[in-house]
Order: C-alpha cells, then structure tokens, then sequence
C-alpha cells in the first residue's frame, strides 16, 4: 500500500500530472548510451509501466510531461562541473538536439497534447528548466514522477518537486537504475521520506478508476 496517504485523495482531477524523465532512446533504447540502464528499464519491465501509466494518463486527461535531456552538437551551455558529465562527454552516443537519442522511446506513445521539455545543462528535469512553471500553469498539486535513472535524475526530480511544494508520487516499479538493488534500497530509505510510494497497478486503479481523473 502507499506509504503516505491514499492515492485517491493525492490524485484528484484536474491538480495531477504525469512526468516520465529521460525516457529517451538514447538512454533506454536499443541504441542506448548506457546499455546496462536500458536493459534494466526493459527487462525490469519499468519501461512498460511508464508505458501503461501514460496510456492511463491520456485515456483519463491526465496532463502529461516529458523531460528529456539533450546537448547541442557544440557542446555550448552543457554542465561540466562533475565527473558524470565528463563521463557522458566521451560515451559514443550522443544525446544531440534533433537526433533519434532523444526521441520519447517506445512503447511510450507521445500524444499532441504532452508537453516535452528540453534541457540542456544540470541533473534535474525541474531545476532551471520550464517544468516548474508550466505545472504551476496546469494547477499542478500532485507529480507522478517515473522513469529514469534511479540514480541521478529521478531523485533530483522528487526532491525539486517537494522543495517547490508539490505532493509526489512515485510508481516504484516505473523507475529503474543501476545495479538492479540500488532502486528499491534507494527507494525505501530515501524516496519513501519524501514522496509517497506505489506500485503501477495502484496508479493505475486511482487513474482508471469511474469517473477517474478528467483535465478541465
């Protein structure tokens, strides 16, 4: 059960949005960056719940978000101030603006009222980015946060979320990262402080349930 409160009164209609976070070809893709991250995202099966909790979120009018990050073919404005970015620097595929790598990968199916927003500096889809604004333009209360990785980006995106007031969900089995036990330590001893923890199938009860979630 979620540890936090129910689900059905964090995810009420209208004030509940669906952000997956770097779930990119060139990160879970056939053609990934990080190969043992994409593997885990697919064989783990977290790629197909973010897959399933997005094809809930347009069947029910649940705004939803995609966060993607990406460099310039010059390099120009990227971070270069830690060791994982130096590292990503040398990898042999590129997150490069207009390239497939950073395309919405499949099965994710990206519908013409998602938003996707771009970065191209820092850790974080929230933090210097256009997320923020645009969920407080949405009346964004509650951010279901998916997607990867558990390492870096899909903990940035929690603790940016609950330090800018919203209430965040996190689908356990919707994030992945690396080796295969860091996520659920991560989850219990970190996440789980902060941010109320599901499964998919409990999301996806709240979001298909009668009546369900409806976006004015």
């Amino acid at each position: 059960m979620p540890s936090y409160e129910p689900l059905s009164r964090l995810l009420e209609p209208g004030t509940t949005v669906l952000l997956t976070v770097e779930c990119q070809e060139g990160v879970v893709g056939a053609d990934s960056a990080l190969p043992e991250l994409a593997e885990a995202a697919r064989a783990g099966g977290a790629l197909a719940n973010v897959a399933r909790l997005v094809a809930a979120a347009h069947a029910g009018g649940v705004q939803v978000v995609h966060a993607v990050a990406e460099r310039r073919p010059d390099g120009r404005g990227a971070s270069r101030n830690a060791r994982l970015f130096r590292a990503a620097a040398r990898l042999p595929v590129q997150q490069v603006a207009g390239t497939p790598a950073v395309r919405v990968a499949a099965p994710i199916e990206v519908a013409e009222e998602d938003l996707v927003v771009r970065r191209l500096h820092g850790l974080s889809p929230l933090t210097g980015t256009d997320v923020d604004p645009l969920l407080r333009n949405l009346g964004c209360r509650t951010l279901i946060v998916t997607g990867v990785s558990a390492n870096v980006a899909v903990p940035n995106a929690v603790f940016d979320a609950v330090n800018r007031g919203y209430t965040v969900v996190v689908p356990a089995d919707a994030i992945e990262g690396v080796p295969s036990d860091y996520t659920p330590a991560m989850i219990r001893h970190t996440l789980a402080l902060v941010a109320t923890v599901a499964t998919t199938d409990e999301v996806l009860a709240c979001l298909e349930r009668p009546g369900g979630i409806r976006r004015a």
